[in-house]
């Protein structure tokens, strides 16, 4: 039987790492032997995997990935994971919190988010990996005056380099349609807003433009209507808080801004295939 909880638990970066920035590169084999990896948390900032060697089996959002070398992943802030199990594993991995990021990184890093584990050529892991052996080198050096100055950005290189990765695998911006850019501004929107906005006139008008125009963009872009994402995006958080928490699918409801407690239920049943409670049951050992 899986620990109830209050709240998902989120692991905060240690008290010796550097002011929001944490960087290590080891490797392992086998369970990873720390409570803290191995339970389903979120993280308190943005994360980034360079899977150099071997290979990394965790768990995001209810899917288990496997990160075979060579390999990058990024994680955000607010997906569920845990890692499962390494084996014969060298990475190199960090977290940044929001505060670190320069704005465009993080505006980006915004638009992709979540993303998938992405396979990386051996020119372009030996590139990503020789910088993060300067950014380690950087990071001992902490009686430089401008230590973290230093280090802040060095970090910031590397999280260029991951999402120049993931960039390339769309269209330029140049390239992009007006559909594909209106999808983006929306996602985030909806990322920002899902547990209170529920009505699809209300981004778009946070947009300027008709509710009807978005639609016609987010269903030309993704094949999917305004409506039926802002529905994915809150059954995931609901997912997330019934699996990981130990709170009552009333609280849950709330939570997400449904005070109708029975409307909230038959939407997740409609989403899911099954209730609300038949989840946790089915998904708690």
């Amino acid at each position: 039987m899986r620990k109830k909880v209050d709240h998902i638990p989120v692991n905060t970066l240690p008290e010796e790492s550097s002011r929001g920035i944490m960087l290590l590169r080891e490797t392992f084999n086998g369970s990873p032997n720390s409570e803290q990896v191995e339970r389903s948390h979120r993280d308190g900032g943005y994360t980034f995997i360079i899977q150099e060697k071997g290979r990394t089996i965790i768990e995001i959002d209810f899917q288990t990935h496997y990160i075979q070398a060579p390999a990058i992943t990024f994680i955000h802030p607010h997906q569920v994971h845990r890692v499962l199990a390494f084996e014969d594993a060298m990475i190199t991995t960090w977290i940044i919190t929001e505060e670190n990021l320069l704005q465009e990184y993080l505006r980006l890093l915004e638009s992709i988010a979540p993303v998938n584990v992405l396979p990386v050529n051996l020119e372009k892991i030996a590139v990503l990996t020789e910088t993060a052996t300067l950014c380690m080198t950087l990071s001992e050096k902490k009686t430089e005056v401008l230590y973290h100055s230093i280090l802040k950005e060095s970090i910031n290189t590397l999280v260029a380099l991951i999402l120049s990765q993931y960039l390339a695998l769309s269209k330029s911006a140049e390239h992009h349609t007006r559909s594909e850019d209106i999808t983006k501004e929306f996602k985030t929107l909806l990322e920002n807003h899902y547990n209170s906005t529920k009505n699809p006139s209300e981004y778009a008008s946070r947009l300027n433009i008709s509710p009807s125009y978005l639609n016609e963009c987010v269903k030309a872009t993704t094949g999917k209507s305004v409506s039926s994402h802002i529905h994915q995006r809150v059954i995931l958080e609901a997912k997330r808080l019934l699996y990981h928490s130990g709170k009552s699918v009333k609280e849950i409801s709330g939570e997400l801004g449904y005070d109708d407690y029975s409307y909230f239920t038959r939407l997740f049943t409609k989403v899911v295939g099954i209730a609300p409670i038949t989840f946790r049951d089915k998904n708690r050992e």
